[in-house]
């Protein structure tokens, strides 16, 4: 079985959505700075199924934390505001397990990205996507509150924060209302070899006493 990963690019005052996140403006006013690292990257154009891009330490990292998932797992939230942007070919590239309160048939797209809608929780989308995934991963896509429940249960195992030099001043926090357990991490990788962003790869680690 694989784990449960999530990579989120952030802000250097902790947040991954700037203010007013939602269908008119999916990454929140002023978000799309914390992903402008990445647009240039030849793993992320060819994801969107464009040519060209740059190689280096940034897409090397990006492009092999793109092949471990075998499934996805996002919010409603996420899929209403990303869906019009994917367009009929998603990045994702693989099932897509869709925590709503809306049920609604699946729905299938180009490229091998299906949207699965589960009412259940949380608990049972990821349920089914470790039955999808098999020995693969399970990416955590977000968005903060499904992040956040994911935190607050246990089940991440795996954090990639690519870290950009900016003060969103507002928005979505990544963590916020984590509870109130003692969580420790420990940092398995940094690379810095860009001024746009720094990337750290955290572990969940079980707490000792």
């Amino acid at each position: 079985m694989g784990e449960v990963i999530a990579r989120l690019a952030m802000s250097l005052d902790g947040y991954i959505a700037g203010p007013e996140s939602g269908r008119e403006h999916p990454l929140g006013i002023g978000g799309e700075r914390l992903h402008s690292w990445v647009f240039g990257l030849r793993s992320f154009r060819r994801m969107q199924g464009m040519k060209g891009g740059a190689g280096g330490p940034d897409d090397e990292l990006l492009a092999e934390w793109t092949e471990r998932p075998g499934s996805v797992v996002m919010g409603h939230g996420m899929f209403i505001s990303g869906e019009t942007p994917w367009g009929d070919e998603p990045p994702f590239h693989a099932p897509v397990f869709v925590v709503t309160h809306h049920p609604r048939e699946s729905v299938v797209k180009k490229g091998g990205t299906t949207y699965h809608f589960v009412t259940e929780g949380p608990g049972r989308a990821l349920e089914l996507a470790r039955e999808a995934a098999g020995d693969k991963d399970v990416s955590l896509a977000g968005g903060a509150d499904l992040v956040q429940q994911f935190i607050r249960a246990g089940w991440l195992d795996e954090l990639l924060l690519h870290v950009v030099p900016v003060l969103a001043c507002g928005g979505r926090r990544l963590f916020d209302n984590v509870g109130d357990t003692h969580i420790e991490w420990k940092q398995t990788q940094v690379l810095d070899s860009s001024p746009e962003v720094t990337h750290i790869r955290l572990r969940r680690t079980p707490v000792t006493s």
